[in-house]
């Protein structure tokens, strides 16, 4: 039979030092980083949104030097993919805007507040970190493309890499872009009870973004303009086939699935 005992502050003290945090304090330390957010400047989010897109261009030419300098085997993916999360390593840990990061970050104020000033907020965010990242991963396939950065082989890697991207089907790139979304916003979510393990959580999670071929719009877009540039894809395709299906699934996967239910879980507790 249980009995209650005296639950002193020293002994909840010690219980707090020794158990990960519950998902209603993760979720409020989100959420406040994300009301933080919603009120930057929008220069600051401009140029972080621009550094981002920079930065996620590192994921396709490193996954491409790996690839040019492996032998062609079943298990050369295994291996070329890690240099994946390359790009997301700078982006996360140097604090830079993504785009898919605020999909939940900037979600879980307005869900909670339920105030148009907060929904006008979030858009804002988006649309300026959106286009911020867009226009940072173009400045970089302009110069894989019209420098010479990097050897012929690594060129042909790149375009190999966009290829087995672009031969997604419209459906396949919106339903894949819900999976890569899901796990990018998990990735938000751990990383407060990641404490010295932010390197590994990243690292295990983007490769298996891009081990599974699941879309992210972000870093398929240095992908897609890099096939646009060298005129192996057009406008169109980059747009209607790649572009929106990929942006709906991120959206779909980081705001109306993983942040709506993240939000459910705790509200009761919050």
């Amino acid at each position: 039979m249980v009995t209650q005992t005296n639950f002193s502050k020293k002994d909840k003290k010690t219980v707090d030092e020794h158990t990960s945090l519950k998902a209603s304090q993760v979720y409020e330390i989100i959420r406040l980083e994300g009301e933080a957010e919603l009120v930057r400047k929008s220069s600051s989010l401009w140029w972080s949104g621009l550094a981002a897109g920079l930065s996620i261009g590192f994921s396709v030419v490193t996954e491409a030097l790996l690839s040019a300098r492996l032998p062609d085997s079943e298990w050369t993916p295994l291996v070329d993919n890690f240099g994946y999360s390359i790009g997301f390593l700078i982006v996360i840990l140097g604090h830079q805007q993504l785009f898919t990061e605020n999909t939940l970050t900037a979600v879980l104020p307005v869900v909670k507040r339920k105030k148009f000033r907060w929904f006008y907020a979030m858009l804002r965010i988006w649309g300026i970190v959106l286009f911020a990242n867009i226009i940072g991963c173009l400045i970089f396939a302009i110069t894989l493309v019209y420098t010479p950065i990097l050897s012929t082989d690594i060129h042909q890697a790149i375009i190999e890499i966009g290829k087995h991207m672009m031969a997604n089907t419209t459906l396949e790139m919106f339903v894949k872009g819900i999976a890569a979304a899901w796990l990018i916003a998990a990735l938000v979510w751990m990383l407060p009870s990641a404490k010295g393990s932010e390197f590994i959580l990243i690292v295990l999670v983007t490769y298996l973004i891009a081990l599974g071929d699941f879309t992210h719009v972000i870093a398929g877009s240095t992908e897609a303009f890099y096939l646009l540039l060298i005129g192996v894809s057009d406008w169109y395709e980059l747009i209607f086939h790649f572009f929106f299906p990929t942006l709906l699934g991120n959206v779909v996967g980081g705001t109306t699935l993983f942040a709506t239910l993240s939000y459910a879980q705790v509200k009761e507790e919050i």
